[in-house]
């Protein structure tokens, strides 16, 4: 392999998360609208500091994560790839396109700020878990079986998580 990525790929490696987010309701849509229609400078209210986010991105990177753990993110993110001689049957099977090497990074980085946010100093193997949907599901791309069998994307890194091997 050249190194290079298929263009739909590149295209879907552009933010560190897509979450999932119900169409609001009327009412609540009757909200957003009214929201909007003020002016921030009427409405924002500073919760930090600069200096405070630096100082909790300092924090966030200084969380360790043993080599087993990262070795676990980039064997979840190689099984993304059908392509690859190792990839796991669901892959080989649903998976169209698989997630760039930033998905990995992503991985990585956002379970340092979960392990924090549930008061631990190390990242475990469910931090990777609990996140995988939310950082690989833009990152690949679902086959024709996949949609034909009623799959969608977290459908199939769910799969991909089962037979990952950790």
């Amino acid at each position: 392999q050249d190194g290079t990525y298929p263009l739909p790929e590149a295209q879907m490696d552009r933010f560190m998360f897509k979450l999932m987010v119900n169409f609001p309701s009327e009412d609540e849509l009757v909200s957003i609208v009214k929201m909007t229609q003020i002016t921030m400078a009427e409405t924002a209210e500073a919760v930090v500091t600069g200096e405070e986010i630096l100082e909790m991105r300092a924090l966030a990177s200084s969380v360790p994560v043993i080599d087993e753990i990262i070795s676990y993110a980039v064997r979840l993110v190689s099984n993304t790839h059908p392509e690859l001689p190792n990839s796991c049957p669901s892959t080989k099977k649903y998976v169209k396109y698989g997630a760039s090497p930033r998905a990995a990074q992503g991985l990585i980085t956002a379970a340092k700020v979960r392990a924090l946010m549930e008061g631990r100093f190390n990242v475990s193997y469910d931090d990777i878990d609990a996140l995988a949907c939310n950082v690989l599901r833009h990152r690949m791309k679902v086959n024709y079986t996949a949609i034909n069998e009623k799959y969608n994307v977290d459908d199939v890194i769910k799969m991909i998580i089962k037979e990952t091997k950790r």
